[in-house]
């Protein structure tokens, strides 16, 4: 019987995320894609997702969905079979400018979301979210962009507040003794290799992270051949 394998979106983000992935993986895994609903605490995201998931099964977060990772494994540890944390982040919010210069970046997204629609917002946003040669790609960012507009405003306040009240992961990821793939793409600018290197020396048992070329931060998207090939091998890990 194929391991439950639950795969977690990011913020705005949907099954459309992972798909691209899911004919690689399914020979492996019994896959599984996370809905947040309108959860808007990364603790509520993870409660929901225990409270849906069976008794034991491998986990992989991308963006916001490797913090509710990380959330999972604070609350359940027991629970997790492996996991994968990709294009993510595991600091708090800083405090003083840094953190207010963050919370003003995103309220004024959604303010382009909540005046001029989701879709508005989204075109805007996408164009940090690829590696550069990607944005030629009309039908890539269209495809980003339609699946962030599948989502409310109201959403993106509420994931908005998930994600400024995030919890410091460090803690967490000291204690992980499972199986780990840490991965992002090489050119993420939101979420950089050198944060996917402090993360992986975090590992009580550090891990070399995976970085794949030509892509940025929705690396799943972006090279799905690739990120399905790193995690197989973690799939397959002893």
């Amino acid at each position: 019987m194929p391991t439950p394998l639950l795969l977690v979106p990011g913020l705005m983000c949907d099954a459309s995320v992972w798909n691209p992935l899911l004919p690689a993986l399914q020979p492996h895994a019994d896959c599984h894609v996370v809905d947040h609903g309108t959860a808007d605490s990364l603790v509520t995201m993870a409660q929901q997702l225990l409270d849906a998931a069976p008794e034991r099964f491998a986990l992989a977060g991308h963006s916001m969905g490797g913090r509710v990772a990380v959330e999972v494994l604070r609350l359940a540890p027991a629970r997790v079979t492996r996991v994968a944390l990709m294009d993510t982040g595991y600091k708090a919010r800083p405090a003083g400018a840094a953190g207010d210069e963050e919370a003003r970046k995103r309220h004024a997204l959604l303010a382009i979301a909540r005046e001029q629609g989701v879709r508005a917002m989204a075109a805007q946003w996408v164009q940090g979210m690829l590696d550069p040669p990607r944005l030629a790609d009309a039908a890539l960012v269209e495809e980003i962009v339609t699946m962030f507009a599948r989502k409310s405003a109201d959403m993106f306040a509420a994931q908005i507040r998930a994600l400024l009240a995030r919890p410091d992961a460090t803690p967490v990821l000291r204690t992980i003794r499972i199986p780990t793939l840490v991965l992002c793409g090489q050119a993420d600018s939101w979420s950089p290799l050198s944060q996917h290197e402090e993360i992986a020396a975090l590992l009580p048992t550090p891990v070399p992270v995976t970085a794949i070329a030509d892509a940025g931060h929705m690396s799943t998207m972006e090279r799905p051949e690739a990120v399905a090939r790193a995690m197989i091998g973690w799939l397959q890990q002893g």
